[in-house]
């Protein structure tokens, strides 16, 4: 793999910029030079950054008819050595998971950013909640590993969008910006350096696309037209991309490296942040736009003696097991505010030792502070 520090496209500075706009320009920062999209609430603004900005980079965009040849155009583009991006929300979404299931078997790096809005279907398409996080992982059929983020700051769409292309270069894996609407439309500053790391995926001369000696190793991608003999394919294939369908040994070789190169990896991909944990004996944890009300909340509680401390999650998948594990060997409880129904809880209690609380909203607002501070009260 290969690593350099490079000058991102716009200048060094301080910006005030949209959650939307920022993931623009982060992606741009990685080396993003094509763009394939179809406009939706509550996403549309990233789209539309793109649209006149990777004109003056000399990338390419595309609207396209719809969500499923957006997501195809993307998986081209890598294919032929770009790195490639869309962004969507949930109907959108929900028609790329075949695609998305696509690209986790041929090993193709790309980025999708997921504004969550209210559903489920077309719901409140322009109001926020996180119903997507469970599709993120489960959304396409069989045995797969994906990369998902969770930003919650303007700040973090800018530094996770580039994150997410590193990442999916390096693993070739699709990588999942989930973010939701509060974050997608949040305007606050957003600080660009002068110099940022870029990721480059890895490319070896008659080398095997689809396979390594090493488990957990990651093969070297050709592109199109560098004069390897490549072959794609969505069935079953071997090391050199050659169809398999009918080989049960190839088929649960392919499908075990594709997981391991992810969950052996899993420790330089997954962060978290922790707030206050030294003396608590209560925790919350949260991720995106719900974890800035959530530690408002704890801070607020700290003041009047509670001891009570914030696991954030900026990794959603990998599941940050090892972090969540060790929270519930030194808390009592856990709470665990979403606006959905309780999907990150889920995986919370899988490896708490502890009582897992599960706080849900889905009314389309975002859980306000207030409300956060009365329902750790009770608690």
């Amino acid at each position: 793999m290969v690593s350099r520090w490079t000058k991102p496209p716009f200048p060094k500075g301080t910006y005030y910029f949209s959650g939307n706009e920022a993931a623009g320009e982060g992606a741009m920062a990685a080396g993003c030079r094509f763009y394939a999209g179809y406009p939706i609430t509550p996403s549309s603004e990233l789209m539309e950054r793109m649209a006149f900005r990777l004109r003056e980079v000399g990338g390419v965009f595309i609207q396209m008819e719809d969500e499923i040849a957006s997501i195809s155009a993307v998986i081209g583009a890598s294919w032929a050595g770009a790195k490639a991006m869309t962004a969507t929300s949930g109907p959108g979404f929900s028609l790329m998971q075949e695609s998305i299931g696509y690209a986790a078997f041929t090993e193709t790096p790309c980025v999708i950013v997921d504004v969550q809005r209210a559903g489920p279907c077309t719901g409140q398409a322009t109001r926020v909640g996180s119903g997507d996080i469970m599709q993120a992982k489960w959304g396409s059929h069989g045995d797969y590993q994906v990369i998902a983020l969770s930003p919650w700051s303007v700040q973090e769409m800018y530094e996770l969008t580039l994150l997410g292309f590193n990442l999916s270069e390096r693993y070739r894996v699709p990588t999942l910006v989930m973010a939701d609407e509060a974050v997608g439309h949040l305007r606050e500053n957003l600080t660009i350096r002068e110099k940022v790391e870029v990721w480059e995926r890895e490319k070896k001369r008659g080398g095997c696309p689809f396979g390594t000696e090493e488990q957990g190793d990651v093969p070297p991608m050709p592109a199109f037209g560098e004069g390897e003999r490549l072959l794609v394919t969505g069935s079953t294939h071997d090391a050199f991309g050659f169809r398999k369908t009918d080989d049960p040994e190839a088929h649960a070789r392919l499908v075990d490296r594709i997981n391991q190169k992810i969950l052996k990896n899993r420790s330089r991909m997954v962060e978290t942040e922790d707030y206050f944990l030294e003396d608590s004996e209560k925790a919350v944890v949260a991720y995106g736009f719900t974890a800035r009300t959530s530690l408002y909340a704890v801070n607020h509680l700290r003041k009047e003696g509670m001891k009570i401390g914030m696991l954030r999650l900026k990794t959603l998948w990998p599941f940050p097991e090892e972090a969540v594990t060790a929270l519930g060997k030194r808390v009592k409880k856990v709470i665990v505010p979403e606006m959905n129904l309780g999907q990150v809880a889920g995986e919370v209690k899988k490896f708490c030792s502890c009582d897992v609380i599960s706080f849900n909203q889905t009314n389309g607002e975002v859980i306000r502070p207030e409300t956060m501070i009365e329902v750790l009260k009770k608690i």
